[in-house]
């Protein structure tokens, strides 16, 4: 593993969770031991917008592209109705998103620490609105694949980029300098909650939800790069960032020195989570179809709407709780929910299965932002995109490597079965999560 650590200095290295009572410096304030120099949040520059509301245009940003991740899911079963491909076709699908994105989170993913956040951030904007063209035009399997991946290497060249960002412009005050870390944990998930829900009223509502959904999303993505020429840079020259940029091509995960212990106790939970996630998002409509025999396609997306709307709403309810208690208690209730909806597949009760699922998403809301905050604080300003894009190396394999062994599994298990072995993993990890959050916490009390 190639890793950033020297590059930090207790100047640069903040409790990760701190008292919110306690005034300190907000993340992403000081000077970086490499030169690297954030923007203030407040400050503008000539002819751009102030550091506040690059900030929202950031979160903006991050939900657009969490929409186009989760709107093609309800459509999956129109596809696969028309072209007339299996199962393991489906999550291969869903799953070359993913093996994409992980690409560029290995090679792109900390770029914007070395060149700035605002033109990795144009690049993947303009990438994602030629993958909206390309569902547009996809008439086939192998088009549908090639948008997928293009999707996938624009997203994750965004999303270190986005993350890193969010912390370094969140508003300075004390009592919020969380902001940026609650962000980055609620807005994926209220992201793919419209996303799905939007693709399943378009199915519902529309003579032609392959097409309008698209339409509108090239539009949103051609607009927030318009935007984004206007955002704030938070990360100044240094000598030699044209060398270190090349050098940070290299496939690599960057964590930082101080954060690794974090890290490690954070990966059963970030797996886990993302997980149940990538079921969620690659079977979830042919669950309601195939087990619970419910032709509509609106209610494959509004299953899951409500993983991740509950996600994002226990995210806020839970937001100013110790990092490594919301971590181990997301967990725990993450195990629960897989519980449920293993117990309302086995009984074929949609009532039961859509209280699995709050339940589990509940979980993954909880469980996600313990894991991310814990993180957050540990990296100075030119670390952090790094640290961003191991955080999601380590997520979206979870999310897209055991739905594509589900989605083979399929023709000899049969669904049921195979999603019952795949709901008894999450929660086993789910308990190992729990059981190294409740270790963490101790020793923070005890130190």
């Amino acid at each position: 593993m190639t890793t950033s650590g020297d590059r930090a200095t207790p100047a640069n290295i903040l409790e990760a969770d701190q008292d919110p009572r306690t005034p300190g410096p907000a993340p992403g304030r000081g000077d970086d031991a490499t030169g690297g120099v954030p923007a203030a949040a407040g400050t503008r520059s000539r002819g751009r917008m102030s550091g506040r509301a690059g900030f929202w245009l950031l979160a903006g940003t991050l939900v657009a592209f969490m929409v186009a991740a989760s709107a093609p899911s309800p459509l999956y079963v129109i596809y696969q109705q028309r072209w007339g491909f299996s199962a393991a076709t489906l999550t291969a699908v869903f799953a070359v998103y993913a093996l994409a994105l992980l690409i560029a989170l290995l090679t792109v993913g900390g770029l914007s620490d070395h060149v700035g956040r605002r033109p990795v951030l144009i690049a993947a904007l303009l990438a994602e609105a030629a993958a909206m063209v390309a569902f547009l035009t996809a008439d086939g399997v192998g088009p549908l694949l090639l948008a997928r991946a293009v999707q996938g290497l624009a997203t994750g060249a965004a999303m270190g980029a986005i993350s890193a960002g969010l912390v370094d412009l969140q508003p300075g005050s004390h009592r919020v300098r969380q902001l940026g870390a609650l962000v980055n944990s609620v807005t994926p998930a209220g992201g793919l909650a419209a996303g799905a829900l939007g693709a399943g009223l378009f199915v519902r509502y529309t003579a032609t939800p392959t097409t309008a959904i698209f339409v509108l999303l090239t539009a949103v993505f051609a607009l927030l790069a318009a935007a984004t020429t206007l955002l704030p840079e938070p990360v100044a020259p240094r000598p030699g960032r044209g060398r270190d940029a090349l050098v940070s091509l290299r496939p690599r995960v960057a964590v930082p020195r101080p954060a690794r212990g974090a890290f490690a106790a954070a990966a059963p939970c970030l797996v886990a989570t993302w997980a149940m996630g990538g079921l969620y998002l690659s079977l979830g409509g042919s669950l309601t179809a195939g087990v619970l025999r419910i032709p509509d396609h609106l209610v494959g997306g509004l299953v899951v709407t409500a993983l991740t709307a509950a996600g994002a709403v226990a995210s806020l309810v839970v937001r100013d709780l110790p990092a490594p208690r919301v971590m181990a208690g997301g967990s725990l209730v993450l195990a629960a929910g897989a519980g449920l909806t293993l117990a309302a597949l086995e009984a074929a009760s949609t009532p039961l299965f859509f209280a699995g699922t709050v339940v589990a998403g509940c979980g993954f809301g909880s469980a996600s932002l313990g894991a991310f905050r814990s993180l957050a604080a540990l990296a100075g300003p030119a670390e952090r995109a790094g640290l961003f894009a191991s955080v999601y190396v380590v997520s979206y394999l979870a999310f897209s490597l055991p739905a594509v062994a589900a989605g083979l599994a399929v023709p000899s298990l049969g669904l049921r079965a195979t999603a019952t072995v795949y709901g008894c993993a999450v929660a086993v990890l789910a308990l190992v999560a729990a059981a190294s959050g409740l270790v963490r916490e101790r020793a923070a009390r005890t130190a």
